[in-house]
């Protein structure tokens, strides 16, 4: 879904230049793009002739007139009553300047940031889709790595393959329990709008549903959930990502989904501590957030709904917990794909990630007969700021997946020496469920000594340092609850 224009990325090269002015305000990249965020809220509902949702003491011209002091009290008051249903109605309004708070202190630069603003190329920014601005701006935030973002950003070639497979339809109840920055919701949205020519070939009820009730999802991380409302927003979606934790009795009330697309975070939740919600059986003694979140997945689809889920390589391998999870998930769900993700795609570089891609049963037993495996991450180049991921490296992996969303499409094994192979549940179950199942010559070792940014190699050390601490939390988590119950779990659960 790359739909920048040269003009677009000009603007966000002119935007992204500004941080540079704030370094010295001791503004970090992330702060950075928050500021960003509440300064271009107000001038693209300026630009939208969308004012009319602010008090008129807070809109753009009354802000951008001031000068000096005068100008930063200004600004802080208007963060702090913006957030504060005293003096806001408007929902979304409320929810990006909730516990709103600037990072600026000098009036210098507050100046300057708006009178940076006010000098755009609006006319073309608007021509060409305020989404796309801002999507690229946060597309620049992820990709510097000092700035922490990517790993909330799920890199868009994946997103747009993910979304391309999965076929969103007009009419279905979208999901991303893990939200980000809205990326995969986004992306759904504009392959449905290319469909309907802009949602025009649906009628007025169908185009006002997939406004407003056609995506929801949640997303732990203010911060990250505020800049997720105004990537909706942007994109012509209101609300529907509520700030709520998933994996709290709040992700029940997310309800059923004909589609599920996400990338949950991974590792293990914060001192320890096991999902609260009440609905979970499977996954309820451990603290790994990734095997929870597959679990709501699975809850949360509707018979015949369908998922792709970014998951590490642990939920493919880990025993107890892990094994039940994937006895369970194959038992009520079709796991009919699986991809084999490369390395350093992701911010942490090291980290080993996987695609499963799975349909709702009508029952709850056998629904897996069969899982094809593509193995996208042996004899791979090193991805990283010198090589990064394209659309054009999945090409290959999309026409073995074929043209039906459920993975019902003919499909050939290529054998011991391809990419692309099927595995029967029997095979599988002789491996003790596991699904880490590897053919190729794998020289991600390799790839990795090909490096040669230090910023990639940097990740790629922290990543294998964090995936190696996530393990022997991991095995911590499994030992203490068989400990607390005398004996080893049963094998499964529902």
């Amino acid at each position: 879904m790359d739909t920048a224009t040269p003009t677009t990325r000009d603007i966000v090269a002119k935007l992204w230049s500004l941080c540079h002015v704030l370094r010295d305000d001791g503004v970090s990249y992330n702060e950075y793009v928050t500021e960003l965020t509440y300064l271009l809220f107000l001038k693209m509902l300026a630009e939208t002739e969308r004012e009319d949702r602010l008090p008129i003491a807070y809109r753009w011209n009354s802000l951008v007139q001031r000068e000096g002091l005068d100008q930063l009290d200004h600004y802080k008051r208007l963060l702090l009553d913006l957030g504060n249903p005293k003096f806001v109605s408007d929902p979304l309004v409320l929810a990006i300047f909730v516990d709103a708070q600037t990072r600026l202190t000098r009036p210098t630069n507050l100046k300057a940031l708006t009178t940076a603003i006010d000098k755009l190329d609006w006319f073309s920014a608007r021509e060409e889709g305020l989404g796309n601005l801002y999507e690229g701006l946060l597309e620049k935030n992820a990709a510097e790595k000092k700035s922490g973002a990517g790993q909330y950003f799920t890199p868009r070639p994946l997103i747009d393959c993910i979304v391309r497979l999965m076929k969103p339809k007009a009419g279905e109840e979208i999901q991303d329990p893990a939200a980000g920055t809205g990326g995969f919701l986004v992306a759904a949205d504009y392959f449905i709008k290319q469909v309907t020519d802009n949602l025009y070939k649906l009628s007025e009820a169908g185009a006002f549903f997939q406004r407003h009730g056609a995506y929801s999802g949640a997303e732990l991380v203010i911060d990250t959930h505020r800049l997720c409302l105004m990537n909706l927003m942007l994109h012509g979606i209101e609300g529907g990502v509520v700030h709520v934790d998933t994996l709290s009795p709040d992700g029940e009330a997310l309800g059923k989904a004909d589609l599920i697309l996400t990338n949950p975070p991974f590792g293990t939740k914060k001192g320890g501590g096991r999902p609260t919600r009440t609905d979970f059986s499977v996954t309820a003694e451990t603290s790994n957030k990734q095997l929870a979140f597959v679990e709501h997945i699975v809850r949360g689809l509707k018979p015949g709904g369908r998922a792709a889920v970014v998951v590490p390589d642990n939920v493919l391998f880990e025993d107890n917990s892990g094994r039940r999870l994937r006895r369970w998930l194959m038992d009520l769900c079709n796991l009919h794909t699986i991809l084999r993700l490369p390395t350093g795609i992701f911010y942490a570089q090291g980290v080993k990630t996987n695609v499963l891609f799975f349909r709702r049963g009508q029952s709850d037993k056998a629904n897996t007969k069969e899982v094809w495996i593509y193995d996208l991450r042996a004899d791979m180049p090193a991805f990283g700021k010198t090589r990064p991921l394209t659309v054009d490296d999945f090409a290959e992996f999309e026409e073995c997946y074929g043209a039906d969303p459920n993975g019902a499409a003919k499909r050939v094994d290529a054998g011991e020496t391809g990419r692309f192979r099927c595995f029967t549940r029997e095979q599988i179950a002789t491996r003790n469920d596991n699904l880490d199942i590897a053919w190729l010559r794998d020289t991600e070792i390799n790839a990795e000594e090909g490096l040669t940014e230090p910023e990639d190699i940097a990740a790629a050390i922290i990543g294998h340092l964090r995936a190696a601490l996530d393990d022997i939390e991991n095995i911590s988590d499994e030992l203490e609850a068989e400990d607390e119950h005398g004996v080893t779990l049963p094998e499964a659960a529902e």
